[in-house]
């Protein structure tokens, strides 16, 4: 992956994304929430639904729609940095490893206080982290085995805690179980601004910190080496990760928060080359997915909000998987048969013009059996060959189907073939001292991919010329940019 230096238009971008998030939260907190779940209403048909969901009539809707909303945010700008730095497991074991510290911070004062809670959590996914550095430091282990075993042990204590909490006399009605797997509409006002305030610090965090960040994230031994602060900008942003994912524990719990860390940002690295362009889309389709889900789980009674944002991520990285102008599966298969057909067809023109230039370019076509010939293919398989040269208008067939005529443009595309291939061979003899017996193969690859501003670097390297190492002409410029015809063998096009 190629990287710039960062710009101001990043900032900028990243500035204007918070304005907007900034004006959509002062709309949406207009009210408190009192329901348990987004979808709590009475019997009506999901267009109803749907209405309500865009009028922004329901209290407990708005609440529930800006924290997802905010989570995705969050998530997404931090997931960016986790992701390119391949540290995707990192936010896995946080999300597990601090269920202990959320039921630590609950029997600090035995209710669910948001600040106690991130505080307990924020420990707890420290003391993680410095145990699987501990881990990696003084055995041979490497550095996913440390994660997984610090996963698994700390999210087991939880689980026990949490056991131990329902077991108290107001452990049932707690909502300490909603960590587990979410629930978006039980958030209520303090957790709506303990997110906002994580979200604003990520935000100018990223914002203040972004060149030091893109050296962390791609060259930190040069960072070090300017004397860069690399050790406290990692640790700080293990601090935002830590509060990106207990924040966001309520809506999707602990066992999906890590998917709203790695799916935003996979998609934007499908999508784009850019990191900051990562990062802003990161952002988007994090708001876009924690907003759908919200929309999806609220035109029903009692569906989940979490599972929905997760699958609605899914759903947008299985279509950039699928469709991503560089990188999408079926975008590439159309390239490679695109690019299988266009080898095919001016392999069909190169043959033609063998033949025209064998006969001193005095024939008037090439007959489809003398291709079928030159070509050692059936006669059927020249046919279909001659077809799409029709299709793409590159020649022409005589009324009784048996011989193809050149058009202008397949006449230039044909010169341009013949011209690379032959370039090449001279490239490869005279600078490369290949042998002239052992460039056909090669040229015959490098032919089709030759652009016009490499093929005239090689024209000036070797001076003109005019044939090439078997001593056949080189078709010339004028030949390809149509400002000559079909000449007789041993004449230039220069």
């Amino acid at each position: 992956m190629v990287h710039r230096q960062p710009t101001l238009c990043a900032v900028n971008h990243v500035s204007r994304l918070t304005s907007y998030v900034s004006l959509l939260t002062l709309a949406l907190a207009s009210s408190s929430v009192h329901a348990a779940r987004i979808g709590d209403l009475t019997e009506t048909s999901i267009t109803e639904q749907a209405l309500r969901f865009f009028t922004f009539s329901d209290p407990s809707l708005r609440l529930a729609l800006l924290g997802c909303i905010l989570l995705g945010l969050n998530c997404g700008l931090l997931g960016g940095f986790v992701v390119v730095r391949r540290m995707s497991l990192v936010g896995d074991t946080l999300s597990h490893a601090v269920l202990p510290g959320i039921a630590l911070g609950f029997l600090w004062n035995n209710t669910k206080d948001p600040l106690a809670i991130l505080i307990g959590a924020t420990l707890v996914g420290g003391l993680s982290m410095l145990t699987v550095s501990a881990i990696t430091r003084t055995t041979r282990l490497k550095e996913d085995a440390a994660m997984g075993l610090v996963l698994s042990s700390f999210y087991a204590i939880g689980i026990c805690l949490i056991g131990m909490i329902q077991r108290l006399p107001s452990g049932n009605k707690s909502g300490i179980d909603k960590f587990l797997f979410g629930q978006a509409a039980a958030m209520n006002g303090s957790d709506i601004a303990l997110m906002a305030i994580t979200a604003g610090i990520t935000l100018l965090f990223v914002t203040v910190g972004y060149r030091g960040l893109l050296t962390l994230s791609f060259h930190r031994a040069f960072g070090e080496s300017l004397g860069l602060p690399m050790g406290f900008l990692h640790h700080a942003m293990m601090l935002l990760i830590s509060f990106a994912v207990v924040t966001a524990m309520q809506a999707v719990g602990v066992v999906l928060v890590s998917a709203m860390l790695i799916i935003p940002p996979a998609t934007a690295c499908l999508l784009t080359d850019r990191m900051h362009r990562v990062l802003i889309l990161s952002a988007v389709i994090g708001i876009a997915t924690a907003a759908f889900g919200a929309f999806l789980s609220f035109l029903g009674s009692n569906l989940p909000t979490g599972p929905f944002m997760v699958l609605a991520g899914s759903l947008v990285f299985a279509m950039a998987f699928l469709f991503s102008p560089k990188q999408g599966w079926l975008t590439r298969l159309w390239r490679q048969k695109t690019q299988k057909c266009r080898i095919e067809r001016e392999n069909t023109l190169k043959a033609m013009y063998h033949l025209a230039e064998r006969h001193g370019f005095r024939e008037e076509g090439i007959t489809l059996l003398e291709l079928a010939n030159a070509r050692r293919e059936p006669l059927e398989q020249i046919r279909l060959q001659s077809d799409d040269l029709l299709r793409q208008k590159l020649a022409t067939l005589t009324d009784d189907g048996s011989m193809l005529h050149f058009t202008p443009e397949g006449w230039r595309k044909a010169c341009a073939v013949v011209r690379n291939h032959r370039l090449w061979e001279l490239y490869l003899t005279n600078i490369m001292q290949y042998g002239a017996d052992h460039v056909h193969d090669d040229a015959e690859k490098i032919e089709h991919v030759l652009g016009e501003d490499t093929v005239r670097q090689l024209e000036r390297r070797l001076d003109f010329p005019q044939t090439d190492p078997h001593g056949k002409p080189i078709p010339g410029a004028r030949d390809v940019h149509g400002q000559s015809k079909p000449r007789p063998a041993g004449t230039t096009g220069y």
